[in-house]
């Protein structure tokens, strides 16, 4: 799908908007936008998007008001958006969980016993399904976005508050933060490992 300029729209925000459209009840603008987390006007052009495409149907109503629904295309453009970001998640978990199993693997015949998680999203999650396979043990967990949480039975600390403390193997367990991640561990002096995840 692309947008009024030919550059390709966000297929997951295409998704998010189709989903919330096709609800029970009418949704403004307004609705849509906070509910997305994203401008009004952005709203407006992806709807206006969609409704080129032939996705969603305009629906006026007095007072300026309007609903937005879901044609038949858009419902079919909603579950082929569905069935890709399924498709990609999948692939990314089955990617992840073995190149985090290889790394750890490759740790422990390095002679490593620990290892702390730096970054804490769904990927840390896999990784740590993937650290229950071999010898290793979690020692702690940091995350500057995330500290006074718990993961699991482990309080996820900042970064730099770790860094400076700890002395063993630093992996990093964010897909989406990575680099900023990997910048605040070279700041503080500290060697870490990451597997490389390729991101479509």
């Amino acid at each position: 799908m692309n947008n009024i300029d030919g550059k390709p729209l966000d297929s997951s925000r295409s998704l998010q908007l189709l989903s919330e459209i096709s609800g029970e009840e009418p949704l403004s603008q307004r609705e849509l936008s906070r509910r997305l987390g994203i401008a009004v006007g952005l709203v407006n052009s992806y709807l206006k998007n969609l409704v080129s495409k032939g996705f969603v149907r305009v629906k006026n109503f007095p007072s300026n008001r309007y609903a937005y629904l879901l044609t038949p295309q858009g419902i079919a453009e909603k579950s082929r958006l569905a069935y890709q970001h399924l498709n990609y998640f999948t692939s990314l978990y089955t990617v992840a969980r073995q190149d985090y199993l290889e790394l750890f693997r490759r740790l422990e015949r390095s002679g490593v016993r620990e290892v702390v998680f730096c970054g804490v999203d769904e990927v840390a999650e896999i990784a740590y399904l993937s650290l229950q396979e071999t010898g290793l043990e979690l020692v702690a967990v940091m995350d500057d976005e995330r500290q006074g949480e718990i993961f699991f039975g482990l309080p996820v600390v900042a970064l730099a508050d770790g860094g400076k403390e700890i002395r063993t193997s630093f992996v990093i367990t964010s897909l989406k933060r990575n680099d900023k991640i990997a910048e605040v561990l070279r700041g503080l002096g500290a060697a870490y490992f990451q597997p490389v995840i390729p991101v479509k």
